[in-house]
């Protein structure tokens, strides 16, 4: 394992703290280069901390043809992961799109804070399920009683089920709810209770 320098600890701690005291947050990434491994690892720590994202690809001014062909390619394997942020190009040397960063916090923090109230997620869970019920293995079907949103900042919502949901089934569920209410720019949150069954007397 490599030590980091001090500078590079105390940069990183700083990093940790100001995305902690953050709803919103915006990572900067120089478009003019390959995406690195501290841009992804600063994505990750917005997203485990839970806080809704927008990355803003800067030195748009120095990209060609060529360099954007690249950068989508890098979007698309390394920064999939992260496809529910909002991203925006800008130059912040000429002031290109920077005006454009309001209207995505704006969005990011909406998706952030938006509760779904419980009647129209189970009406929604009822439609989803019926269309795309969880696969049957070893002769169960695990199914989804109902579900809640727990809380909003970032939104999560738990699920009582009748056994465990397949990791698979739980990202399409995630990207359903995105769809459905509209939580660009915020991470969302799944969590699964299985509902013990009754011993009889």
């Amino acid at each position: 394992m490599q030590e980091a320098s001090g500078h590079e600890y105390y940069a990183s701690l700083r990093t940790h703290g100001a995305i902690e005291r953050a709803e919103v947050c915006i990572a900067v990434v120089d478009a003019s280069e390959p995406v690195t491994e501290q841009d992804l690892r600063i994505l990750t720590s917005v997203e485990e901390a839970g806080r809704a994202l927008v990355i803003a690809f800067n030195k748009w001014d120095l990209t060609d043809d060529e360099r954007r062909r690249y950068l989508r390619r890098e979007i698309e394997r390394d920064l999939v992961h992260f496809e529910w942020a909002s991203k925006i190009n800008i130059s912040a040397l000429t002031g290109r799109h920077v005006d454009h960063l309001g209207a995505a916090i704006k969005e990011a923090l909406a998706g952030w804070e938006l509760r779904v109230s419980t009647g129209r997620l189970n009406a929604f869970l009822g439609r989803v399920v019926a269309a795309h019920p969880h696969p049957v293995r070893g002769g169960k079907q695990p199914r989804i009683l109902f579900g809640t949103q727990a809380h909003a900042g970032p939104p999560t919502f738990v699920l009582f089920t009748t056994g465990q949901l397949e990791p698979g089934y739980v990202r399409f569920l995630r990207r359903r709810l995105r769809e459905e209410f509209g939580f660009q720019g915020t991470p969302v949150h799944v969590e699964v209770r299985v509902r013990e069954k009754r011993k009889r007397k």
